[in-house]
């Protein structure tokens, strides 16, 4: 990828894509929405909060962002600031830039300053660039299957996550083992249960020209039609893109290292150079509480730069 620069005309369209982030609730197994800021119900035991973040890009250092590190921070002391602390804490891939031990080095210690250390990760491509992911498995694939895919159950709520960061023809791939995997991991599940997937590249095709889909997600989709909320959670385009289809929310974040172009944009995909003062506008995490008993569905920018 090589760094663009954007007009502000152009930057202004991209705003209209990109928003700054997520911030919204889970209801019923449905995410609903509240800014950071706003009265919130009385929890109950049954609910709770976990935080997406993703694309840190860690050991990146073009003129997009060269202080990758400092955003990260950033998000970090965004997510410690929480009214409310996440029960964990989801990392939906590209961790680092190039897959170097010193860059995983790097996000292992600015993640040991979050007040909440459950973190679950899954790879995205740059991760896996330089030994097919090995070393992203040894350090943050613990406990995961295969190459890298999981799945765990928190308070009535399925959590599944794959790796489809295994590029076919520049788009994403799962393969037939993950496939076969995913069909035994859900099978025992009733169809009322809220599930949530999270993976790095989009599971929809959110733009195919660019490599932004997964070539065989339709497979892994299809499994889901049964269960009555899903929602999907990826990063890799670093932007806010949302679509619904029947009985599945997708939801795409921000990346905390540097935006790209809204899709089709003359600019073409890659890192993005914004002004300065804007950046962490278009950088940004993903705050989402479980709510049982609403079912309303919302989104809410949520930039590093907000109060």
């Amino acid at each position: 990828m090589i760094d663009r620069d954007i007009d502000r005309r152009g930057f202004l369209k991209c705003m209209q894509w990109a928003g700054a982030g997520l911030a919204w609730s889970f209801a019923g197994g449905v995410p609903t929405s509240r800014l950071l800021g706003a009265p919130q119900k009385k929890a109950r035991s049954e609910d709770f909060v976990f935080v997406q973040i993703s694309d840190s890009h860690i050991g990146f250092d073009k003129a997009a962002n060269k202080d990758v590190n400092g955003t990260f921070q950033a998000a970090v002391d965004k997510i410690n600031a929480l009214d409310r602390q996440p029960d964990f804490i989801l990392h939906t891939g590209d961790l680092s830039h190039l897959a170097k031990a010193a860059e995983f080095d790097t996000l292992d210690q600015l993640l040991k300053g979050l007040k909440q250390k459950q973190t679950f990760f899954v790879p995205g491509e740059h991760d896996l660039i330089r030994d097919d992911g090995k070393l992203y498995l040894e350090r943050f694939g613990k406990g995961t299957t295969g190459r890298g895919w999981q799945s765990f159950d928190h308070k009535g709520v399925h959590f599944v996550g794959l790796n489809n960061s295994a590029q076919v023809d520049a788009l994403g791939a799962i393969d037939d083992e993950q496939i076969e995997w995913l069909n035994r991991d859900l099978s025992g599940l009733g169809a009322s249960t809220p599930i949530v997937v999270f993976a790095h590249i989009p599971l929809w095709a959110a733009y195919p020209e660019w490599g932004w889909a997964t070539k065989d997600s339709a497979r892994a989709l299809a499994m889901l039609k049964r269960f009555g909320a899903v929602t999907v959670l990826n990063g890799h385009i670093h932007q806010t893109l949302q679509k619904v289809e029947g009985n599945v929310t997708f939801h795409t974040a921000m990346s905390t290292a540097f935006p790209q172009a809204a899709p089709g944009s003359p600019i073409g995909p890659g890192p993005m150079k914004v002004p300065v003062d804007q950046l962490r506008k278009v950088l940004g995490i993903c705050d989402v509480n479980f709510v049982a008993g609403s079912h309303h569905l919302a989104v809410v920018d949520e930039p590093l730069d907000s109060l």
